[in-house]
């Protein structure tokens, strides 16, 4: 909240400069507008990014570093021997940022006051449950050394947290002012703002790939950590999942992308003719009055949330193919234990991919010259020859490549393969039983307080990379595709 206000305190500081060096300008040129080098709204952003762009990159910083400074510092102060024997640093640090956001909370809403909380006493179930009235749930009582780490941390952010209002605030002002000095007629003001719109503009840019790079490097170092601590040729040439965190783990991804790429073909052999056949009606058959009611139709399925097609996996298509494959079904087999499976998962995400296939398409195909399908028709060739012999060549790079992009998006789902395929990792053809695929062993991995110290944990970040090379590598040959043979038609 205090973050909040500041940003809309340097807002409304930027507001109230922008007014006022526009004000500036036009007293010096008398109140003329042509007598100055550049508009009066130039001199107004001049001085309104002058007090506003540097305070909030500061601000970003500050945010950023403050949190791992804090941690930092507070995790010296715990001595070694009051870290309990099966508790890691890391552990005990998550314990004290709980009760210190607890404390804050609490505070907040009334629930506590200042003097309170100097008085509670650590190992009594009073903190537990105070904050439990303020929705933080502990799973235990309140340790003394986390009680006292954790009104250091309070004290600390606290302090931060004011030193942080004055810089941004004084470095806002002291923009400002330095912008309002320098504004008179002559003053180039619009040269300034645009070298400064398009270093903001860089700087976006930059960030969009340097986040991409921490992101790759982040996960480059934790999976040489783990494979320093786990066999290489297991993880890439075994046949076992089985994950134990005492010891002893089998840490195969053959088995996980077996059950990954399986659940893909079939969304993809779901998705592509539904959504492929659904293009080629509304591009080359349906009228206007019909696509405009279709076509935005069609496309809700894409704003979706994944969430609630797992549920539909699980309380719908699940249950209905277990009637007809499970034991006493409508075919009368056993083929089906349950409601998770392969099929499941796939069919579901198949649904969820058809707008993705349709819409890329649909603008690939509108893409085609209208020549190209008047020069087959002038030729006596009919509607749905033109189509066939004209239209889809023309168009099949792009359509491949929309295909190649849904099937990364299918690589990368999480939530209908959790809800719908079931947890478990093994080879199998048979479409009808329950598998699992990477990103759901990711979630698994690292849900709950986990150390990351351990091979069963630091393989996420090695699955996470190996699933980030397959998808990259389907979206760069996606684009290849499209960009080599387009230039053909156009």
């Amino acid at each position: 909240m205090p973050t909040l206000w500041l940003v809309l305190f340097l807002l409304l500081l930027s507001t109230l400069g922008f007014f006022a060096g526009r004000a500036r300008a036009l007293k010096s040129a008398g109140g003329d507008p042509r007598k100055l080098h550049s508009l009066p709204v130039y001199y107004g952003l001049n001085v309104a990014l002058s007090g506003l762009v540097p305070a909030l990159g500061v601000l970003a910083v500050w945010l950023l570093a403050q949190p791992m400074l804090i941690d930092t510092r507070v995790s010296s102060l715990l001595p070694e021997d009051n870290i309990p024997a099966d508790l890691t640093r890391d552990l005990v640090m998550s314990d004290v940022r709980r009760v210190a956001e607890g404390l804050d909370i609490a505070v907040a809403q009334g629930a506590l006051s200042e003097a309170e909380v100097d008085a509670l006493k650590a190992g009594s179930s009073g903190i537990r449950a105070r904050l439990g009235e303020v929705g933080v749930a502990l799973g235990s009582d309140v340790r003394p050394e986390v009680l006292a780490a954790a009104r250091s941390y309070r004290a600390l952010s606290h302090t931060g947290t004011l030193v942080m209002a004055a810089v941004v605030a004084g470095l806002s002002l002291a923009g400002l002012a330095w912008s309002y000095a320098r504004t008179h007629r002559d003053y180039r003001a619009r040269n300034v703002v645009e070298r400064g719109v398009l270093a903001l503009l860089i700087l976006a840019a930059s960030l969009a790939i340097l986040t991409t790079i921490g992101i790759v490097l982040s996960m480059l170092f934790e999976t040489a950590n783990f494979f320093g601590l786990h066999d290489w040729r297991d993880f890439f040439f075994g046949s076992t999942w089985a994950p134990n965190f005492r010891g002893d783990s089998e840490l195969s991804i053959l088995p996980l992308l077996w059950g990954t790429l399986y659940i893909s073909l079939i969304a993809l052999l779901v998705s592509v003719p539904i959504g492929l056949f659904a293009a080629i009606y509304l591009s080359e058959y349906a009228g206007k009055a019909t696509r405009s009611f279709a076509k935005p139709l069609l496309e809700i399925l894409a704003g979706i949330p994944t969430i609630v097609y797992g549920l539909f996996a699980l309380l719908t298509v699940g249950p209905m193919l277990a009637d007809i494959f499970g034991k006493g079904g409508a075919l009368g087999v056993d083929w089906m234990a349950g409601a998770t499976s392969v099929l499941t998962a796939g069919v579901v995400m198949g649904i969820m991919l058809i707008p993705f296939v349709s819409s890329l398409s649909d603008d690939i195909i509108n893409a085609v010259p209208q020549s190209m399908r008047d020069g087959s028709l002038g030729l006596g060739a009919t509607r749905s020859e033109t189509v066939r012999s004209v239209v889809l060549p023309a168009a099949l790079p792009g359509i491949v490549g929309a295909i190649l992009l849904a099937a990364s998006r299918a690589i990368g789902e999480t939530m209908i393969v959790v809800m719908g395929a079931g947890a478990i990792a093994k080879f199998s053809l048979n479409p009808l039983e329950s598998m699992t695929t990477i990103t759901t062993r990711i979630v698994s991995q690292l849900t709950g307080d986990t150390d990351f110290a351990s091979p069963e944990t630091l393989v996420a970040f090695a699955l996470g990379l190996t699933l980030f090379v397959l998808t990259l590598g389907l979206n760069v040959l996606a684009l290849y595709i499209v960009r080599k043979y387009r230039e053909q038609y156009e």
